[in-house]
């Protein structure tokens, strides 16, 4: 099973349900499905689809709390796409490594982004991640960053 191309599936139907109104997510679901079966890890897609939809709006806060000068409907719908499938990552999937998950998400910004759209997700993925639980010091980092408290809720 493919991770990276779940990961990207999952994005695009994202980005398709978000741009069409909110509407159709099964159909979209089941169309994308079909053309990817072979490789396709689908509970992990499903796990990240659903999980995104259930929490857009706290994952849509989480943005504009580390993007303020960005409000949500300015920010381009394929890097709110990626933002929220690798923020909903970052936060329910512990096994994967933030920094693959911050590494993906700005990989599928340059395939699928504006010319300057992975700069901006990996300026909010290293924000979000700094603030997290999951954050780890380095040698380079004297200590952790004290939470946002619009990014705990």
């Amino acid at each position: 099973m493919n991770r990276h191309l779940s990961r990207t599936l999952a994005m695009q139907i994202i980005y398709e349900w978000d741009f069409i109104g909110k509407k159709n997510l099964n159909e979209i679901k089941s169309r994308s499905y079909e053309i990817f079966t072979r490789d396709l890890d689908q509970e992990y897609a499903d796990k990240i689809i659903d999980g995104v939809i259930k929490n857009t709006d706290s994952l849509d806060k989480k943005i504009v709390a580390v993007a303020p000068d960005w409000p949500i409907e300015q920010v381009a719908n394929i890097d709110k796409a990626i933002l929220r499938v690798s923020i909903f990552e970052l936060e329910h999937f512990p096994d994967i490594p933030p920094k693959v998950i911050i590494n993906e998400a700005v990989e599928l910004a340059k395939s699928f982004g504006g010319n300057n759209s992975f700069k901006f997700v990996n300026g909010v993925l290293g924000t979000i991640y700094r603030h997290s639980d999951r954050f780890e010091e380095d040698e380079s980092t004297d200590e952790k960053q004290k939470p946002i408290e619009e990014i705990k809720e």
